[in-house]
């Protein structure tokens, strides 16, 4: 079979977006399918990997960002045609949308997968005093609406991401958590000489291993450093991650004992670093998913999430702590995690890694495609947890 996967908002370095497609096309590859991949660029190109061609397509930059958007679908619904697959799949929710209609007519199987929460992104942007008037839920209801009739199979990686599908009645929603590279991300990464290089013996050590954009909240990872120093903890915020507003969270941090690294492009090293890390900060309030807090449970460091996010699922108690989205709440989880026996804590969060390998992922959405795992085995899936909000009510 031929699966062609075509995607908008992929970084130009990193990126769950990105990471997705690629394991996915490993995953696919060596179940014996033909990937193509159609991906946003700053110009036309073909190049070849050892799991997929990637077809890069001409795409004006999101005004902010470091994204990239096909703005033309009949551009790409006309390479579509040329290259005639089997199965398409769009990790797209916005301009790929006709996508869908076309599998249709061409009577090609059609999977969509939501890599973002829409009712919530679009509260985030909506400037605080509007919000409540405009009507962004029903705009959120309608979009999510038609999504679902243009496609076969709407997949979620998480039952919080799949919440605005099924209030919409969506009868084609399937759930598929994302994985996580166990053997890269480990334990055993952890690096005395790195830590050395960032912290005193006596000191703790926090990362933020993220693009650097608006919505992923690096703000409230420099506030809860700020409050953690307030409160006499010795402390140092480690930042991995480049974007639009790095010189922002630049000034913010200035006195404070931060570290911007900019984009870590040596994976091995960005695995090193959350090894040799006592926490991680994922503070983005509309992750779907966030593979960045699960890439740091794999490599045995717990995590600080953000109670409206997705994360929230992912999160078991000794493996990370759920705060509300404030500086002092997430200074809360630290120091909570903190009290913890380090070996317990870090045991549970590699634990909790290790029940989503990327194998489950690849053969839910082989079955999402109709076509069956490689090997006859039956994907499982991991049960979603609750994670006890700490300071929900408080802030937000």
């Amino acid at each position: 079979m031929k699966i062609v996967q075509a995607a908008n908002f992929v970084a130009p370095r990193s990126g769950g977006i990105r990471t997705t497609l690629r394991h996915l096309a490993a995953g696919y590859t060596a179940a014996g399918h033909d990937v193509v991949q159609i991906v946003p660029g700053e110009r036309d190109g073909v190049r070849h990997t050892p799991d997929a061609t990637v077809i890069t397509m001409r795409a004006p930059l999101v005004p902010g960002t470091d994204y990239r958007v096909l703005t033309e679908p009949w551009r790409v619904i006309r390479l579509l045609a040329a290259e005639a697959p089997d199965r398409v799949e769009v990790h797209d929710r916005a301009t790929l949308r006709p996508l869908g209609r076309w599998a249709r007519r061409a009577g090609v199987g059609s999977v969509v997968v939501s890599h973002e929460r829409l009712d919530r992104l679009l509260n985030l942007w909506t400037p605080r005093p509007l919000r409540g008037v405009l009507p962004v839920r029903a705009a959120a209801d309608r979009s999510n609406a038609a999504l679902a009739r243009s496609f076969d199979t709407v997949v979620t990686t998480t039952a919080w991401a799949g919440e605005e599908f099924r209030r919409v009645g969506a009868t084609n929603l399937c759930r598929i958590p994302l994985g996580v590279d166990l053997d890269r991300f480990r334990p055993d990464r952890y690096d005395t000489s790195l830590r050395r290089a960032f912290a005193r013996d006596s000191e703790v050590l926090l990362v933020h291993a993220s693009r650097l954009s608006p919505e992923k909240r690096g703000d409230t990872a420099v506030d809860a450093l700020a409050e953690l120093v307030r409160r006499g903890v010795p402390a140092r915020l480690v930042i991995a991650g480049d974007g639009p507003i790095r010189g922002r969270l630049t000034r913010r941090a200035a006195g404070l004992p931060v570290i911007f690294l900019g984009f870590v492009a040596d994976r091995d090293r960005l695995a090193a670093l959350l090894a040799t890390a006592d926490v991680l900060l994922a503070p983005g309030p509309v992750e779907t998913f966030g593979l960045a807090a699960l890439e740091s449970m794999a490599s045995a460091t717990p995590v600080v999430v953000h109670h409206g996010s997705a994360l929230a699922e992912l999160v078991v108690p000794g493996a990370g702590v759920v705060a509300a989205g404030s500086g002092w709440t997430f200074a809360d989880g630290v120091e909570d995690l903190l009290a913890r026996d380090p070996f317990t804590r870090r045991q549970a969060a590699r634990a909790r890694a290790e029940q989503f390998p990327w194998r489950v992922t690849v053969d839910g959405f082989l079955a999402a495609h109709g076509l069956g795992p490689a090997d006859g085995r039956h994907p499982a899936r991991p049960r979603p947890a609750d994670g006890r909000v700490r300071g929900a009510g408080r802030a937000a």
